[in-house]
């Protein structure tokens, strides 16, 4: 994997880049693996001050942003906390979902674990939108908007749908074989099958913010290898 944040630029100007964030780099650094490189490390090697807007989990794909300065991270943060940024992720689920506008407003509640579950007392309020993009035999590509930024929201309010997404092992996501999908697959003999995905199938395919002029930006993240393997097997066999 390559550690030089150049080659994950969508977009650059002199406050701001939104990256294309690989899959099994953490956003910040990691207690437990100090050695391990991080999308932060990796920014302040080439930007000084750089400083990351949001975060994405270890395991999820796509657009991030970076401010290269202490106005822009300003500028940035506020936008958060307003909620005036918009996150469009797509998921593959499981499960033949037709939702157009379906809301999900289920309150979260971390645990010691590094899981989170829905808890109506003590959970902080979270909302989530959900729109079927593409259905398949047994699958449906979802667009997910997240109006708050709890940890892994999405993927537990899709789970409260019963759709979790594919290879989330932590909320009950299935995995998907070719051989699920193909009518007559034959595998080589002495090889092991593996699943089409091996990570939780989440990308965040889209940001929209203001820059430090406060003019609109949208940078779209185009599909890691992996996730647009799985959406284009889906769609042969369906």
């Amino acid at each position: 994997m390559k550690h030089d944040i150049r080659e994950y630029l969508l977009f650059e100007n002199e406050d701001f880049m939104v990256i294309n964030k690989p899959s099994g780099i953490a956003t910040l650094d990691e207690r437990k693996d100090v050695f391990a490189p991080s999308i932060l490390r990796m920014a302040k090697a080439y930007v000084e001050d750089a400083q990351v807007g949001h975060r994405l989990d270890k395991e999820t794909t796509g657009a991030l942003v970076i401010a290269k300065n202490p106005e822009a991270y300003r500028h940035i943060s506020m936008q958060f906390e307003h909620r005036e940024t918009a996150k469009r992720y797509h998921a593959v689920v499981e499960g033949m979902q037709d939702w157009d506008g379906m809301l999900v407003n289920l309150p979260i509640l971390p645990l010691k674990d590094g899981k989170v579950v829905i808890d109506r007392q003590r959970g902080k309020d979270a909302e989530t939108w959900f729109r079927t993009l593409q259905v398949f035999r047994g699958y449906t590509l979802v667009e997910c908007m997240p109006i708050t930024g709890r940890m892994h929201q999405i993927r537990i309010h899709l789970t409260c749908l019963k759709a979790p997404i594919v290879a989330d092992g932590m909320y009950g996501g299935p995995e998907v074989y070719l051989s699920d999908l193909k009518r007559n697959y034959s595998l080589k003999k002495n090889t092991e099958e593996l699943p089409l995905m091996r990570r939780v199938a989440l990308h965040a395919h889209s940001l929209s913010f203001k820059l430090l002029d406060d003019s609109p930006i949208t940078v779209e993240a185009p599909y890691p290898k992996d996730f647009a393997v799985l959406v284009k097997q889906l769609g042969n066999f369906s």
